[in-house]
């Protein structure tokens, strides 16, 4: 009786021993399979992304793209890409990396990326240095001459300038966005105004050097469309 005993007593202690293994590899595995998963915000503006993170451990990525900007924009990376997202509109991308290196993002909208919706985005690997700043614009005091001022209507798809030729010297360009989508004033290698809404307006002054100076408006398209023209400097 007592032998009876003694062996259904190892026999439970085995069983308990043999459970025990169980749970323990399990939870192994467990923590093995849990992976990182990073939240990065991306705002979007006319044409530029700012991340709040340039780099992330392997893992899943999930990627909040804010458009702050007039026009719409995407986000593509790895591979994906988020629909279409309007001004004041946002989406979300998830994206899982398993392995290190350094991935290139962009804008897919035609034009979008040469303007500078691009980038480099770093998993689980040192960041790419952040891009050099832009030149500054030409400044107002480099060429003597005369001032003058210009007013810069824009429609779809044109410039009315109130005068095409101007003296050498300051010249101040008073420019109104009265279409309906949004626009801007670039005088091509000089400066480039800011993407204005309908109604939008602003004001700046540079100094320009005799020259034939070429115009465009930098929004995708709108150059197909004939938004383009001349300003002749005497």
């Amino acid at each position: 009786m007592r032998r009876a005993a003694a062996v259904l007593g190892l026999a439970v202690l085995g069983l308990v021993g043999f459970a025990a293994g169980i749970f323990a590899t399990g939870g192994g595995a467990s923590t093995k399979a849990a992976e990182a998963t990073s939240r990065v915000t991306v705002v979007a503006t006319d044409f530029k992304f700012v991340l709040s993170k340039r780099r992330v451990p392997t893992g899943t990525v999930i990627f909040t793209v804010k458009n702050k900007g007039k026009i719409p924009h995407d986000f593509k990376i790895l591979g994906k890409k988020t629909r279409l997202i309007a001004a004041g509109k946002s989406a979300v991308l998830r994206v899982k990396v398993s392995k290190k290196g350094r991935f290139k993002y962009i804008c897919t909208i035609t034009g979008h990326a040469r303007l500078g919706m691009k980038g480099v985005f770093a998993v689980a690997t040192k960041p790419p240095p952040p891009p050099p700043p832009p030149p500054p614009p030409t400044t107002t005091d480099t060429v003597p001459g005369p001032a003058t001022t210009v007013q810069v209507d824009m429609f779809e798809y044109r410039f009315e300038l109130s005068q095409a030729t101007v003296p050498s010297g300051t010249v101040t360009f008073v420019i109104t966005n009265k279409g309906d989508e949004p626009h801007n004033f670039d005088i091509a290698g000089t400066r480039a105004g800011e993407i204005l809404g309908p109604g939008q307006s602003e004001t700046w002054t540079v100094g320009l050097p005799p020259k034939t100076y070429i115009t465009v408006c930098d929004v995708p398209f709108h150059i197909d469309r004939g938004m383009t023209g001349n300003l002749f400097v005497s």
